[in-house]
């Protein structure tokens, strides 16, 4: 099972890395192309480069954005990395710890799932919308629920994350905060 977990993180992160690399290539190009308009007959000798058709990459950018945001905090970036206040939960025991574990991920979970149905509703409206600019790279099929989708991905994600918390904490024995992955109850 964790050598299983372990591919898929590794996927996840090398998903979140060529987001990134998209990001800079096409801010490179847009460097590129902002400044070589600027060169007495570049984009005369070089039609390719004429800027006009390079609208796309503010959006391709913003697009990308949205996705390795969701896509990074749904799959990437652990517990662990989050920053979190918890003076009030490291000040308790962990019979009182496991409480709170529990009932915060049924509360952060089940706000999750029940955000769905009306984010979907919403998506319904974006479906019909065509992205400003996107259309010129990957022509007329792509939507703005395209560029949204992810969100949908990111609540269900965090939603079985949630659930496996509390999963564990009702798993895990009371009296012994060390029997979780960790130990020091799961920290």
């Amino acid at each position: 099972m964790s050598r299983t977990v372990a591919t898929l993180r590794s996927a996840a992160e090398a998903v979140a890395a060529l987001f990134m690399f998209l990001m800079f290539a096409t801010f490179i190009l847009q460097v590129a192309i902002r400044y070589g308009a600027r060169l007495d007959g570049f984009v005369a000798a070089f039609p390719f480069f004429d800027p006009t058709h390079f609208g796309w990459t503010l959006e391709f950018c913003l697009a990308l954005w949205v996705w390795l945001i969701f896509w990074g905090n749904a799959f990437v970036v652990r517990d662990t990395d989050h920053v979190t206040f918890d003076i009030l939960s490291a000040s308790v025991s962990w019979p009182v710890r496991r409480i709170f574990i529990i009932v915060t991920g049924l509360a952060i979970a089940g706000g999750l799932l029940l955000s769905i149905a009306p984010t979907w509703d919403r998506f319904a409206i974006l479906r019909l919308k065509q992205t400003a600019t996107l259309g010129d790279l990957f022509g007329d099929w792509i939507r703005m629920r395209d560029v949204y989708a992810i969100y949908i991905v990111f609540l269900v994600a965090v939603s079985a994350r949630y659930l496996f918390a509390v999963w564990r904490a009702f798993r895990h024995s009371m009296n012994d905060p060390d029997d979780l992955p960790g130990g020091e109850g799961g920290r």
